[in-house]
């Protein structure tokens, strides 16, 4: 087992409270593999070294699951950001959480996620566990 492997963890987000589904869903969300620091943030240098494990499956009722890639896209301390990325041949399909390199991954937190049509959806942190 390598070092980046300690850190990897399973985390599943689900559909928090909105106006089309006041009781938030269990079906509707995304489960993704990240190195998470001892704060629960994810941690950029041991996302370089396994990449290739970082996949993310987004879920969403009556839709195929689509399966993808965390992927951290550049822009300097500040303009970088983690997508959600389905297909490396184009950036349309991108989902971008935001702000995902300050938010904390634990159990009961919220954070955002802008999908490919540019809608902001928020999720609560379901589940974190070693991946």
């Amino acid at each position: 087992m390598t070092n980046a492997s300690l850190h990897l963890k399973r985390i599943r987000l689900s559909l928090a409270r909105s106006h089309d589904h006041p009781n938030g869903s269990d079906h509707h969300g995304y489960e993704f593999v990240a190195p998470l620091d001892s704060d629960g943030h994810i941690d950029a240098e041991v996302w370089r070294k396994a990449r290739d494990r970082c996949i993310v499956r987004r879920f969403w009722a009556g839709e195929q699951d689509e399966i993808g890639k965390l992927v951290h896209k550049p822009g300097g301390a500040e303009y970088a950001r983690w997508v959600f990325d389905y297909d490396d041949t184009t950036d349309d399909d991108d989902e971008a959480g935001y702000r995902f390199a300050s938010h904390a991954f634990r159990i009961g937190e919220y954070v955002s996620i802008r999908d490919e049509d540019g809608d902001m959806h928020t999720f609560q942190v379901v589940s974190v566990e070693p991946a």
